[in-house]
């Protein structure tokens, strides 16, 4: 940590405190050249991945688009508002924790199909049949059946 008031590489940490109320960690410091005082505060900086579309273009991530893209599909489906949190909670902590700068949108498309698996299967098809882009009628017939053998493809 550089010293704000000479800019010397080199100081000392003489006390470290856990600020509960702002989630940090607040260090008292003293600079070795200059011998003067001050303090730093440590706080985690989570940062979403870049999402990165079909067509190259690279896009923040956007809450809203995840939580627009679940309501449709759970549109006039029996599910709670907190199930529907948890859900975007759940992914979005894959996001965070995949370690990753930049994801694809297919990577969170696939997120976003575990979780409505998870929650209302008629959800998980309208969305599958949108996402996977169904041509004919035997893709969803593959997909009705994937849900009802809870992800084994039936023969």
């Amino acid at each position: 940590m550089k010293c704000p008031f000479c800019h010397h590489d080199d100081t000392q940490v003489l006390e470290t405190r856990v600020q509960e109320d702002i989630d940090a960690i607040r260090r008292r410091r003293r600079c070795g050249k200059c011998d003067k005082r001050f303090t730093t505060f440590e706080r985690v900086e989570l940062s979403m991945p870049i999402v990165v579309k079909k067509n190259g273009m690279r896009t923040e991530y956007a809450s809203s688009k995840l939580r627009g893209s679940l309501m449709l599909a759970l549109r006039k489906r029996p599910v709670p508002a907190d199930a529907i949190d948890m859900a975007i909670a759940a992914i979005e902590e894959k996001l965070l924790t995949s370690g990753q700068r930049e994801v694809d949108s297919g990577f969170i498309g696939e997120l976003v199909m575990q979780e409505l698996k998870r929650l209302d299967k008629v959800a998980y098809i309208r969305f599958a049949s949108v996402y996977k882009n169904f041509e004919d009628l035997n893709e969803f017939q593959e997909a009705i059946a994937e849900v009802g053998t809870d992800g084994k493809p039936r023969k």
